[in-house]
């Protein structure tokens, strides 16, 4: 099964390839197909959710591949990667919608990037060796390199690229001499193994600080955040989605897996740095997001503020800090996306302009939008009855159990996400219809059908966390305790 998830998308990049994009009915036929392709990825993971078994304590569904030479290939989920294996299948179809009718050239190349990215981030989240790991970890970054770099929104794209591009290969150098490191001492870079060895105290502490600095980077954390707004400003609609959702989970994933799972000692040791660490990334990106004027960059700052909870609740070293920072990381990657949808396309697109200030009064002549915009403001802001509420809950009561001041720091971020979030909205939607904007229609049926899934399964979650938390407690029990 986890081998269709990560051949599936590869087959329609295969099927793609020989089609002409030189005529509408080629380039709709291209379109229908890589959404085809993205879909059935999607059906197929729901099947393997409903097979997972949330009681045991092994990898499932493992798959090996002893007849190559060159690498270990050995495939298989646990809770823990479960949700972001379905994360990656959901918001890829999503994608592909928010961008049908607004990328005027190259689309065959465009759909075969997004679809190279979903195989790419599902072996991330599968695979069962680090070395395996390393490779699909940064060769994510090649496809959206592309997507950055050419279907950018100014002339200042091919900056942002660069700057997404050089700093995660820069840090993931760190983690790759980390690897070679253990694999001379252990012998093996299987997940298992390496887990198992007994690593020298002080050589472990080293080992965590590479690794450390290659997630930090992903997350990322103050002081190597520079790419992250600059990434989402210029990325197209689907690119800042696929950004937002899922290549920030690269780094949560390899918190999980490596440093808790394989190096609990020095994670200890290391935890109250990291926590600092995600304060100040908590309080800076939070107060310089007041400080916006471009609501692209306004969201992008809102995701680090975000992640920075994440981090607080996955070195709280509790069960229900990490089920929390694992909640939250889900709900990030649909409230996120569901933000730059409504402002990178839908307002985009109609206004040519991503500047607050020449934004009023959308309600006029937009309602709907304005309705889901609201409800999205409400999921940012984690209101309870959204999945952010649980997650931010449990991961500061997490914090809090290790620390009440740290805590009580973390817990200024929903104060800080509620004043930027009721900014925005209120700019944009209320007062006097703006001056500088035209007369335009509402939100259309496609830009509905990519918001709703996004909005309804944030606030299902949240009504019923029990949906993903039962399927966690085991997993997580496990990396602590095991």
């Amino acid at each position: 099964m986890l081998t269709g998830l990560l051949l599936i998308p590869l087959l329609g990049c295969l099927a793609l390839l020989p089609m002409n994009s030189d005529t509408a009915a080629g380039v709709e036929r291209i379109k229908k197909t890589a959404l085809t392709a993205s879909l059935i990825t999607f059906v197929l993971s729901i099947i393997m959710w409903g097979e997972f078994d949330s009681s045991a304590t092994q990898y499932q569904f493992v798959q090996e591949f002893n007849s190559l030479t060159f690498c270990h290939l050995n495939i298989g989920v646990d809770g823990i990667s479960l949700y972001f294996v379905l994360l990656t299948t959901f918001i890829t179809p999503l994608c592909l919608l928010s961008n049908w009718s607004n990328i005027q050239f190259g689309i065959k190349y465009y759909v075969i990037a997004f679809l190279l990215m979903e195989s790419i981030l599902i072996g991330v989240f599968v695979v069962l060796d680090l070395m395996l790991f390393y490779i699909f970890y940064e060769a994510v970054l090649i496809p959206m390199f592309l997507v950055i770099g050419i279907w950018g929104g100014s002339a200042t794209r091919i900056r942002a690229s660069f700057l997404l591009f050089l700093y995660t290969l820069a840090g993931s150098l760190f983690m790759l001499l980390a690897i070679m490191v253990i694999y001379y001492n252990v012998g093996s870079t299987d997940f298992n193994i390496v887990s198992l060895s007994d690593l020298s105290a002080g050589g472990q502490k080293l080992l965590w600080l590479a690794f450390f600095l290659s997630f930090a980077v992903k997350t990322p954390l103050v002081p190597f955040h520079m790419w992250l707004p600059r990434a989402h400003a210029e990325a197209p609609v689907g690119g800042s989605m696929l950004l937002a959702s899922l290549l920030l989970k690269l780094a949560t994933y390899g918190y999980l897996r490596i440093l808790i799972g394989m190096m609990p000692d020095a994670t200890s040791y290391f935890s109250p740095l990291v926590q600092t660490i995600a304060i100040v990334t908590l309080i800076y990106s939070s107060l310089a997001t007041l400080r916006q004027v471009d609501f692209k960059a306004l969201v992008a700052y809102s995701s680090i503020s975000h992640m920075a909870i994440v981090v607080l609740g996955l070195f709280s070293n509790t069960i229900i800090g990490i089920e929390g920072a694992i909640a939250l990381s889900v709900a990030h990657g649909l409230v996120s996306p569901a933000m730059f949808m409504l402002v990178g396309s839908v307002l985009y697109d109609r206004f040519h302009t991503r500047i607050i200030r020449y934004y009023r009064g959308l309600t006029v002549y937009m309602p709907m939008f304005s309705l889901l915009f609201f409800l999205t403001s409400l999921a940012n802001m984690a209101v309870p009855l959204s999945l952010n509420w649980i997650g931010e809950l449990m991961s500061l009561s997490g914090t809090l159990q290790r620390s009440p001041v740290i805590g009580l720091l973390g817990a200024s971020g929903i104060v800080l996400s509620a004043c930027y979030t009721i900014f925005l909205f209120n700019r944009l939607s209320f007062g006097a219809y703006s001056q500088y904007l035209s007369f335009t229609n509402d939100i259309t049926r496609r830009e509905f059908m990519v918001m709703l899934p996004m909005l309804f399964t944030a606030f299902l979650f949240g009504i019923l966390p029990n949906i993903i938390l039962s399927d966690l407690h085991v997993a997580v029990t496990q990396l602590l305790y095991s």
